[in-house]
């Protein structure tokens, strides 16, 4: 349950930065998906959001 809580804070983080994010590449790795429900544009991080853990896991492992 609490990884499912911590993805879920991923995705919107990650839709808050989305412009900044696309910029350095992010959010357009093939894993993210980007589709158009009820008139609105839902953004789903899946690649990016394993590749931050992975840089953050690696961060927290150096400290």
């Amino acid at each position: 349950m609490r990884w499912l809580i911590v993805f879920l804070l991923a995705c919107l983080l990650i839709n808050g930065l989305k412009g900044w994010l696309q910029r350095i590449g992010l959010g357009r790795l093939p894993g993210d998906f980007s589709f158009r429900l009820g008139g609105r544009d839902w953004f789903v991080p899946l690649a990016s959001s394993l590749l931050l853990s992975l840089v953050a896991m690696g961060v927290g492992a150096l400290i």
